[in-house]
């Protein structure tokens, strides 16, 4: 049985990174959905294209490869809050389905983390965590990584971004952010890094062996 671990949450509540150690925790590959949509809307702006068109959205969606992605460029601030509106287009969504689904069918498994893998992506997953925070610690998380990038850093208005993102995420018609009905919460609010990662990895071990019970 394949072994796969399905993390969701809001923007900077550290989803990403607890998803990235826990693969390489199980020797797992792991894929982080939210680049497909950070990468859709940069290949609609390299095209000079709006956000809002749907048609062109979607063809660059299909046109995806997980090999051609620029990270340093993906994750910057602004590309964050393309791929929100990307990922309220129902037919983006769509077109980005089946890409990760092959993905998360490997046979010994893999990590996904995204903001609708337990509930649309793998409904069955063997483990499934919903990580979350407050607003202000995700906000302030987000402006320390910015500034690692060496990115100018606005807190007040991370903190705006990161509100609006929750609000369109949570009230978007396809694959609201939401936790799965089997899904584990974590709130990382008040924890460090070793202290989450620590928690999460006692789920995936718990989920594991419930499996295998």
């Amino acid at each position: 049985m394949s072994f796969v671990i399905a993390i969701d949450g809001p923007a900077a509540s550290g989803k990403g990174t607890l998803a990235r150690r826990l693969a390489a925790h199980y020797g797992l590959p792991h894929l982080d959905t939210g680049l497909l949509y950070r990468a859709t809307a940069c290949a609609l702006m390299d095209e000079g294209l709006p956000l809002d068109d749907v048609e062109a959205a979607v063809e660059a969606a299909r046109g995806l490869s997980l090999i051609d992605f620029d990270e340093a460029r993906l994750r910057g601030r602004e590309m964050g809050e393309a791929a929100s509106l990307m990922g309220a287009m129902p037919a983006v969504r769509a077109a980005l389905i089946d890409l990760q689904r092959n993905f998360a069918s490997r046979p010994e498994g893999a990590v996904l983390d995204g903001r609708d893998i337990g509930t649309v992506i793998c409904p069955n997953a063997t483990v499934k965590v919903f990580v979350t925070a407050s607003p202000e610690t995700r906000a302030q998380r987000r402006a320390l990584e910015l500034a690692s990038r060496g990115e100018e850093v606005d807190y007040a208005a991370i903190l705006e971004d990161v509100k609006r993102r929750d609000a369109r995420d949570s009230e978007r018609s396809a694959a609201p952010l939401k936790p799965a009905a089997d899904a584990v919460l974590l709130d990382t609010s008040e924890l460090d890094r070793e202290q989450a990662f620590a928690a999460a990895l006692a789920i995936a071990e718990g989920g594991r062996m419930k499996a295998r019970a």
